[in-house]
């Protein structure tokens, strides 16, 4: 193994903290991996990880060798991107990670083209309403919604995307339809908890009026589809993203509420790590995202400007 390739393996297992993580990344078993870091050890001739049965621990020489083995990969990498420039071709492994719901639907479909286009890349898909952190995780993108506050980031739109009010017909007819903010705390409203954040709060604007209600309802659920199945059943009014209720708003089965008020943005972004050189594979994932999209990047007063 040359000193490259022992860097990129031993980078690599600081990171999974295990062998057994390691040697399912690598598609190796621990034993190897095992003999793998015996064998870099022996060459530089120092101990750099303390090995336990469960987790393994860098010594100083080993935090000294990661500290400065990532940052001469990270250096090589962007090397090789300058020289090689657009004529760059996209391979090696893609971390890519999106919520739930909208990846299955969405995300899923646009990775199956991407592979097809870009045989020598791997994608790994990771599935979670959980926030991430994509530059300790390892993430190479992440699919978010709303504001992106974190500085270390770089963010490109890939797709409009409104928060709407809704609630099934069956509903509107036997509660009434409100006919301004203030007037939904007296309805059932489905909320939906995301994070550890308050919830149950909804902003309203409408011109220069803008509006904070408290809002509460007989079910609440951390889960949006599960929410959305409730106010398809008429159980209350729901507050939730274009991509999600469009279908049922244009087949009848929810109607928009408050369609005056305007919320909060929930327009999507590809988010990844700011790099003066960004790798290949995640150009030309991003490039592909923003044409899988693309019909929904119009501007909203388009006639067609809906999922």
């Amino acid at each position: 193994m040359d000193a490259i390739s022992d860097l990129g393996f031993f980078v690599l297992l600081a990171k999974c903290a295990t062998l057994a993580r390691a040697a399912q990344e690598l598609g190796i078993t621990p034993p190897t991996v095992s003999k793998r870091l015996a064998a870099v050890e022996q060459r530089l001739g120092v101990r750099l990880m303390n090995r336990t049965t469960r987790r393994i621990s860098l010594t100083a020489e080993g935090e000294a060798y990661l500290a400065e083995g990532s940052r001469l990969l990270n250096e090589l990498n962007i090397l090789e991107q300058t020289v090689a420039g657009g004529r760059a071709v996209p391979r090696g492994l893609l971390r890519v990670h999106a919520t739930l719901g909208f990846g299955r639907r969405h995300i899923v479909p646009a990775i199956s083209r991407f592979i097809r286009a870009h045989p020598e890349v791997e994608v790994q898909l990771h599935l979670s309403d959980r926030p991430v952190n994509l530059v300790e995780q390892g993430f190479d993108i992440a699919i978010r919604f709303g504001d992106i506050p974190d500085s270390r980031l770089t963010a490109r739109t890939i797709a409009f995307n409104r928060r709407l009010l809704c609630a099934s017909p069956q509903y509107l007819l036997e509660a009434g339809e409100p006919a301004r903010p203030a007037e939904l705390p007296s309805h059932n409203c489905i909320i939906i908890r995301e994070s550890d954040e308050t919830y149950g709060t909804w902003h309203l604007s409408s011109g220069a009026r803008s509006e904070t209600i408290k809002v509460r309802g007989r079910v609440s659920a951390n889960d949006g589809e599960s929410a959305l199945a409730w106010a398809l059943d008429g159980h209350g009014i729901l507050m939730r993203s274009e991509w999600d209720a469009a279908p049922y708003l244009r087949s009848g089965r929810l109607r928009q509420v408050l369609p005056d008020w305007t919320l909060p943005s929930a327009n999507i972004f590809a988010v990844y790590p700011t790099r003066h050189n960004l790798s290949a594979k995640t150009r030309a994932f991003v490039d592909g995202l923003v044409d899988w999209f693309v019909a929904q990047r119009r501007p909203d007063d388009t006639p067609d400007a809906r999922w």
